[in-house]
């Protein structure tokens, strides 16, 4: 399949797939996806939603995850984990990018981009990882202002929303103001670094019935859990929004070290992805056919009317 010919590609929207599978049996799991090729690769895999991380995508740019990154630069993740993959993403939204009108145009952008769904947070602006210290929070009723105005825009886009409350003001202050968020119009809860088994339960069992988002993040406050553990625990969807970039960066570090030490990439073959696994991976022989079959010399027909004509 190319995403040029689309033959392959889903008629229903890409917002009703990913609300479909947040509704139905097991749980969603959502491995991050950081660019093209990361897509393709899991969807080879077999997984049946992405999820594009700001942290990822600024990282990959060489920058920290402050909301530095505009809506333009996300969109054009966006269009690019979509059209190879043609699978539903879930995108990281951070605070919206200002307030409720800055909102609503960030869901139509994204959502014109191809994005499935979105999450916000109610962070105050330049934000931070969930799972650093001395986060800042807006008020409880401004997030709702938000959430209310992300629904107004959205046509099928999922709208999730995340709260970073519990860092500072525990589990009650964060079931407070994921309840209030529900009640604005969010599709799904997003409780961002819980630190215990204890505290994914707690925070489940007071949200009876609404679809909750869990981040099994590494190198973050919450421990270790699998997709299976959490569907136990009361959770809809997991995302691993950083793990693809964090791998791809570990292997990149570790070529350039070999590289600078050796002068040569001869050791690191091994551990590379050869041109036929990359080729495959693009689906560069549907391509070529494509081009072959569409694309074709024609030469001009010389008849007896038209050499009577000259």
């Amino acid at each position: 399949m190319t995403y040029l010919t689309g033959k392959d590609l889903p008629a229903t929207p890409a917002g009703r797939r990913f609300r479909d599978m947040m509704l139905g049996r097991g749980i969603m799991q959502i491995p991050g996806a950081h660019n093209g090729q990361a897509a393709l690769q899991a969807r080879d895999r077999g997984f049946e939603a992405l999820y594009l991380s700001g942290a990822a995508m600024t990282a990959s740019m060489g920058l920290p995850d402050l909301g530095i990154i505009t809506i333009d630069e996300v969109c054009f993740f966006i269009r690019q984990v979509v059209r190879a993959s043609g699978l539903p993403v879930l995108v990281d939204g951070d605070t919206g990018y200002g307030e409720t009108l800055n909102v609503m145009n960030m869901v139509r952008s994204f959502e014109e981009a191809g994005a499935a769904a979105v999450h916000i947070e109610d962070q105050v602006l330049p934000k931070k990882c969930g799972h650093l210290n001395d986060k800042k929070l807006v008020s409880p009723y401004e997030m709702a202002q938000k959430v209310a105005a992300a629904v107004v825009a959205r046509r099928d886009m999922v709208v999730i929303a995340r709260t970073d409350a519990a860092g500072s003001e525990g589990l009650d202050g964060a079931v407070a103001r994921a309840r209030l968020y529900h009640e604005a119009g969010a599709d799904a809860i997003f409780p961002e670094a819980l630190t215990s088994e204890e505290m994914f339960r707690e925070f489940s069992s007071r949200l009876p019935g609404v679809p909750l988002l869990a981040n099994m993040t590494e190198f973050g406050r919450s421990p270790y859990f699998t997709a299976s553990e959490f569907e136990a625990m009361g959770y809809s969807m997991v995302i691993w929004p950083v793990s693809s970039l964090r791998a791809a960066n570990k292997a990149q570090a570790d070529l350039y070290d070999t590289l600078a030490r050796t002068g040569s990439t001869q050791d690191m073959l091994g551990r590379m992805q050869t041109r036929e696994e990359l080729y495959k991976t693009l689906r560069y022989y549907d391509y070529e056919a494509l081009d072959a079959g569409i694309v074709a010399t024609v030469l001009p027909h010389v008849g007896q009317t038209d050499r009577s004509a000259a």
